[in-house]
């Protein structure tokens, strides 16, 4: 005998639930096509930055395009280049503005050619401001908007994110230890920025380098000393090769930070959530960069006193002559340029207020460190 079938009683849920469920899966495809498409095709941005492959500083424009590039889940991709690859270094700021290239890695100072309160991010002692607090005077004292309209004023089609305090830098490498102001006489230095007018007052014949230029000009007797910045990029670019004497602090460059540049109209296209990753990531990166140098400053400066460079702390008297230089250009300069004096004036209400905060709270951990290490 045949066995009779039997039919399933309609079910009208169990159709309701299939067709849900078939209409959920595809609008599950639905949105996860556009995701892919954005995966397969991300925005890609060009950088170059202002230096050498080798050193720590390159190293930390590409910590920057990564931190961008994972925090976009690669929506955003961005490939930094180093000094040369596209333009010189201190061509970068008119490469950016003009889409030859889509950002860059630098320092403001670097461009001081084109307007020298530009100089004022990173030159000079700064009213006794140290680099966080003026990246804080940036943020929250006006600095931003100062910047902004300077290169509004200058025509420039760029967007600027200023991060990373640097340590202080040293006053730079020398055939022999200077004992006093007058040692800087007639030397052939190296240096950038307002830095150049106040070595120029302490008597030295000056001449702006870019990084990877200056090893090979002491190399050549073009110049006679040079500063660049810290233990690791100066280890890496080879000052110890030219120089077994190098000078520890200084006020020429002791407040500076570094500047990630966008071309603006590569900028404004990108999605809201993209420049709001960028703006995180300078915050992030900014942090980061400060722990990494305390890491490989202090085990690069160990590093060169075992190879037989010599450090000695720039003596007083240098440091007040310092101070006095830059006490008669600023003078000097406020009076022929608004904008500079606009900057000034803005640094200085930030400076007198904050600088006397921190000098008030700020306990001395020389002293901490020399109760524990015993260090004179």
């Amino acid at each position: 005998m045949k066995k009779r079938e039997t039919k399933r009683p309609s079910d009208p849920s169990r159709r309701k639930f299939l067709r849900t469920a078939a209409t959920a899966g595809i609008g599950a495809a639905a949105l996860a096509a556009p995701q892919v498409a954005r995966a397969a095709d991300p925005i890609t941005m060009k950088w170059q930055s202002t230096w050498p492959a080798k050193d720590i500083f390159h190293e930390y424009a590409q910590d920057f395009a990564a931190r961008i590039n994972t925090m976009s889940g690669g929506r955003l991709k961005i490939e930094v280049l180093p000094s040369g690859s596209v333009v010189k270094a201190f061509d970068l700021l008119d490469a950016v503005n003009s889409g030859t290239l889509d950002g860059g890695h630098g320092v403001v100072a670097y461009w001081y050619g084109k307007e020298a309160a530009l100089a004022l991010w990173g030159s000079g002692p700064a009213f006794g401001m140290d680099p966080n607090m003026l990246l804080s005077w940036h943020n929250y004292g006006g600095g931003k908007d100062l910047l902004n309209e300077i290169y509004a004023g200058l025509n420039m089609n760029v967007v600027s994110f200023l991060y990373g305090p640097m340590p202080t830098q040293p006053l730079g490498w020398f055939k022999k230890p200077v004992a006093k102001a007058e040692d800087l006489q007639g030397l052939k230095f190296r240096t950038v920025g307002l830095s150049i007018d106040i070595f120029k007052a302490l008597g030295a014949a000056v001449n702006a380098l870019p990084g990877a230029e200056i090893v090979p000009a002491m190399d050549r007797g073009l110049l006679d000393a040079a500063e660049f910045n810290n233990a690791s990029s100066d280890k890496v670019l080879g000052f110890p090769d030219v120089s077994k004497v190098c000078m520890l602090q200084s006020f020429h460059q002791c407040s500076e930070q570094f500047e990630v540049l966008f071309n603006k109209a590569k900028y404004d296209a990108l999605p809201e959530d993209l420049r709001a990753i960028i703006d995180q990531a300078a915050t992030a990166s900014s942090a980061d960069m400060a722990w990494k140098a305390i890491d490989r400053y202090s085990k690069d400066y160990e590093a060169l006193k075992a190879d037989g460079v010599k450090f000695y702390k720039t003596p007083d008297a240098v440091l007040k002559a310092q101070l006095d230089a830059w006490s008669k250009i600023i003078e000097k300069k406020s009076a022929e340029n608004p904008m500079f004096k606009k900057v000034l004036d803005s640094q200085r209400a930030f400076a007198q207020r904050a600088g006397k905060w921190q000098g008030d709270t700020l306990v001395s951990f020389r002293m901490a460190y020399n109760h524990f290490f015993a260090e004179g």
